[in-house]
């Protein structure tokens, strides 16, 4: 019998590295994982990096790892984690201006007009219902957020979105894909017709690029879409 102090040891396959070295580690987050501790106090992937860490390399005490942004939740993609809090400090700082260069792949079942184009919207957080609101001109207690976006290839039901982000705002890509009546496939928080079957959203961080924090050496990392017939898709699609 397990005694009752011992803790449950994480599951470490729920993880996938694509680069680490001394400063940081890059994670391919699956859809449904947090990445920081919340309320429903499921294992987060911090959690499991830590203890990723923490085995790897034999570390006694507590493992160190900054947490420099964040996906939502149903999100699949890139994640990049702070070994040392010098990193950690540099990634922040390197993100708040907007230094690190991210695309998004986005599946919808409408076709935005034109197939390529800037969104332009004033975004306010619902604080209560976890979700933000659009407006096409400025308002008090909204921030300005723009997007660029591609179609790059379509089935025959689906399109799928190329998005990079001129802001960071909350839910940014779902609330504004869903303001010019594009919601996200899954995204039922945002107007689409039913979720997806695990739960996630069609919603991708498919590739970063930023300057090393300490190394100072150009990086770019690519994320592998999640085992779905869909995604795998549209990945060969475009190879």
């Amino acid at each position: 019998m397990k005694k009752p102090e011992e803790k449950q040891r994480p599951d470490l396959s729920k993880i996938t590295v694509i680069y680490e070295d001394n400063h940081l580690i890059v994670i391919n987050k699956l859809p449904g994982q947090i990445v920081q501790g919340d309320k429903t106090g499921d294992t987060s992937l911090a959690e499991l990096v830590k203890a990723y860490i923490k085995e790897k390399y034999n570390k006694p005490g507590d493992v160190y790892l900054g947490i420099v942004h964040r996906l939502d939740r149903p999100t699949s993609g890139i994640v990049i984690f702070a070994k040392t809090s010098k990193a950690a400090s540099r990634l922040s700082e390197m993100f708040q201006k907007h230094e690190v260069k991210k695309t998004y792949w986005a599946i919808t079942s409408t076709r935005p007009e034109g197939g390529m184009g800037r969104l332009t919207h004033y975004l306010r957080k619902n604080e209560e219902k976890n979700k933000s609101v659009a407006k096409k001109k400025p308002n008090k207690g909204y921030k300005e957020a723009i997007l660029d976006f591609e179609q790059k290839s379509d089935s025959d039901r689906y399109y799928l979105l190329e998005i990079k982000l001129h802001t960071g705002r909350h839910h940014q890509i779902r609330c504004q894909l869903a303001a010019i009546g594009s919601p996200i496939k899954g995204d039922i928080k945002y107007g689409a017709k039913r979720t997806n079957m695990d739960g996630s959203i069609s919603l991708h961080s498919r590739t970063t690029s930023f300057l090393h924090p300490v190394k100072k050496e150009n990086m770019s990392f690519t994320a592998p879409v999640t085992d779905d017939d869909l995604w795998r898709y549209f990945e060969k699609e475009l190879r």
